[in-house]
């Protein structure tokens, strides 16, 4: 019974590795989305932050060491593999290959942000055949800084829906009181008034 309630509550960090692994290799799930997902489920005490962190960096890291070895293994050739010539064309290999040439290791640095060239930058660092650990530290650094916009604004917006909620709960409770008084206060008035319409009685 132990090690079940210990597996459930592995499950969030495990889900959110899976989550970043498959966006990694093409399947609809936006790493950025997913890391914002991690900073609300932070926000809402459902995972601690430095475990959660911990894992969100290595899945980030090791769904770009996948895409790297792609690129390295395919090479130019990549352009025509069925899956992923839908991420790098032709023309966009060209014109990275181009400013990776003028600026190098700059462009996984800064590029890596750009929604839409992540992947392709990363593709296209494995098929310039950058060297592996130039690659895996200009990512890990550029990653930290993924992360920490993304979880941060997740975090944020956790915090936002919690503050929105209990502030609603508060309305809630104020407008009942405040029901309350205007419905006595109704009930007073109407009988006040029909003592004051009320003839009096002939001797």
């Amino acid at each position: 019974m132990i090690e079940l309630k210990g597996l459930i509550g592995h499950v969030p960090y495990l889900g959110l590795f899976l989550l970043l692994i498959l966006g990694g290799i093409g399947l609809p799930f936006p790493e950025d989305a997913t890391l914002i997902l991690c900073g609300f489920l932070i926000s809402t005490d459902v995972i601690k932050p430095v475990p959660a962190l911990l894992v969100v960096y290595l899945g980030v890291l090791f769904a770009d060491v996948f895409l790297y070895f792609v690129g390295k293994k395919y090479g130019r050739m990549i352009v025509t593999h069925r899956k992923f010539k839908k991420i790098l064309t032709s023309e966009r290999l060209a014109w990275l290959e181009d400013k990776f040439s003028k600026w190098g290791v700059i462009i996984i640095l800064l590029g890596r942000h750009i929604v839409g060239l992540r992947a392709q930058i990363i593709i296209v660092s494995g098929v310039m055949k950058l060297p592996f650990l130039k690659f895996l530290i200009a990512d890990g650094i550029s990653s930290l800084f993924t992360i920490a916009l993304m979880v941060g604004a997740g975090y944020m917006g956790g915090n936002s829906l919690q503050i929105i909620k209990n502030d609603i709960t508060k309305i809630e409770h104020i407008g009942i009181l405040l029901a309350v008084i205007g419905l006595a206060g109704y009930v007073i008035f109407k009988y006040f008034k029909s003592l004051y319409r009320k003839k009096p009685e002939k001797i």
